[in-house]
């Protein structure tokens, strides 16, 4: 079974006590801030292609990661920055994943109306109307899974890229079991 591709990952880390973030802006290049818009300061990085929001409390937010590898990455280019701008930042924070975004092909077109019917109400939304997918909530591993007919799924809300696998295959099973996915 192939996996399902991530395309973004968010992650919460500490970086300092605290932050200057006049200070900071004046060290780090490729900065936004504009204290009177947004209490943070956006940082983006070019490689690998994310971007940090720092804030006073020497917390940061990290996004745009497609691998856990490449949030460590670009918070290791932060957290080296400050420190050589003489910046006392904390050694080998914690690092929280807050949320993976994946997506995958089932390889099939699904009729949203029997998925909606065939998994039962209780962990679904279904309202055409408004909006093209179905949103199934899995319970173990708590993920959302977004369906379209074309067979795409968008993958969000877990917290480690087991989660995705496991989630693929609880869908995978409960869509052939109940005959719809061929």
């Amino acid at each position: 079974m192939k996996r399902a591709k991530i395309e973004n990952i968010v992650a919460s880390v500490n970086l300092a006590e605290e932050l200057d973030l006049n200070t900071v802006a004046t060290i780090l290049d490729d900065v936004e801030y504009e204290p009177e818009q947004f209490p943070g300061l956006i940082y983006r990085i070019k490689k690998p292609k994310t971007a940090l929001l720092l804030f006073r409390s020497g917390k940061a937010n990290c996004t745009g990661g497609k691998s856990i590898e490449d949030v460590k990455a670009s918070i290791n280019i932060v957290l080296d920055a400050l420190e050589k701008g003489g910046i006392p930042v904390n050694k080998n924070p914690e690092i929280v994943i807050q949320n993976i975004v994946a997506v995958y092909d089932l390889e099939s077109e699904i009729n949203l109306n029997a998925v909606a019917i065939g998994l039962g109400f209780e962990q679904i939304e279904y309202e055409p109307e408004q909006f093209p997918g179905l949103v199934y909530r899995l319970k173990k591993p708590k993920v959302v899974a977004l369906l379209f007919g074309s067979g795409k799924v968008v993958l969000t809300g877990a917290k480690r890229s087991e989660d995705l696998d496991l989630a693929v295959k609880k869908l995978r099973d409960e869509l052939s079991a109940s005959g719809l996915l061929h």
